[in-house]
């Protein structure tokens, strides 16, 4: 896909991932779309830096949980720039075990209306004119919670309910790709433990002591957590150089999902 004049709504986007893909797509010449609903800190910042990527943008404050706000969204970016091109679908809410507790209802009923629910009204009101692009690009962000579940050293960052509505977000991917076909790809970008999201500039992370820092990082193959870079090289891999991909998952871990299993060394051959 050729950059230049596309334009691409990003979710999540007032910091992070979100906001760090954002800014590299508009630095490109894409004309992005930014939304944002809490983090009222983070909002002059993202201001500026959307300002300084590409002057031709627009950031929309909206609840993604809402089905008629994400219709008024993606309305509202058409009508603005008379196309859409890109649908990063990166909102979620991770609740963490070391940050929450035990597990209640309203905890539970929030991972599934924001991970999971809140990407489904995005991709239906978007997919017509992602359509009408005829080269249409969803990235659905997942979590390798939905693989590994509250188990082992992440056992303090992954919640039951974060977990499901991120398995259920592959689902999701597979279904939207035959929806889409053949004028839009769909893939998923499942994440590991990523600076922003679990790990460094998070709640949770500060709350683990050292020692449980270390056994994630010495869990994972590659010895350290995502950084927004790995997340914004994954991003543009899938929308510039992936023309034949669609309904896939890239696993983005670092090796988390298999540093837990060690080889054994190869045994000498049995005497004849």
């Amino acid at each position: 896909m050729q950059l230049t004049d596309k334009v691409a709504l990003v979710l999540g986007s007032v910091k992070g991932i979100g906001k760090a893909i954002g800014l590299d797509l508009a630095r490109a010449g894409v004309r992005v779309a930014y939304t944002y609903h809490d983090w009222p800190e983070s909002l002059p910042p993202l201001k500026e830096d959307a300002a300084a990527a590409n002057p031709t943008h627009l950031i929309v404050p909206v609840d993604l949980t809402d089905p008629a706000a994400v219709d008024a969204l993606v309305q509202q970016v058409v009508e603005r720039f008379g196309r859409l091109d890109m649908l990063i679908n990166n909102i979620e809410r991770g609740g963490m075990p070391i940050v929450h507790g035990k597990y209640i209802r309203d905890q539970w009923d929030m991972e599934l209306a924001t991970t999971l629910r809140a990407k489904q009204w995005a991709f239906m009101a978007a997919l017509p004119h992602l359509k009408q692009s005829g080269e249409g690009v969803v990235i659905n962000f997942s979590s390798i919670a939905g693989v590994v579940g509250r188990s082992g050293p992440a056992s303090y960052l992954f919640n039951e309910g974060y977990s499901a509505a991120n398995r259920g977000i592959s689902l999701l991917t597979e279904t939207w790709a035959r929806l889409g076909a053949p004028t839009v790809r769909v893939n998923e970008i499942m994440l590991g433990i990523f600076e922003t999201r679990h790990a460094q500039g998070t709640r949770g992370w500060g709350l683990l002591d050292e020692p449980q820092r270390r056994a994630i990082k010495d869990h994972t193959l590659l010895g350290r957590t995502g950084r927004l870079d790995d997340a914004v090289k994954a991003a543009r891999f899938i929308i510039e150089d992936a023309p034949f991909m669609t309904g896939s998952v890239l696993r983005l871990d670092g090796g988390y999902v298999l540093g837990g299993e060690k080889i054994a060394p190869m045994p000498e051959p049995a005497d004849p």
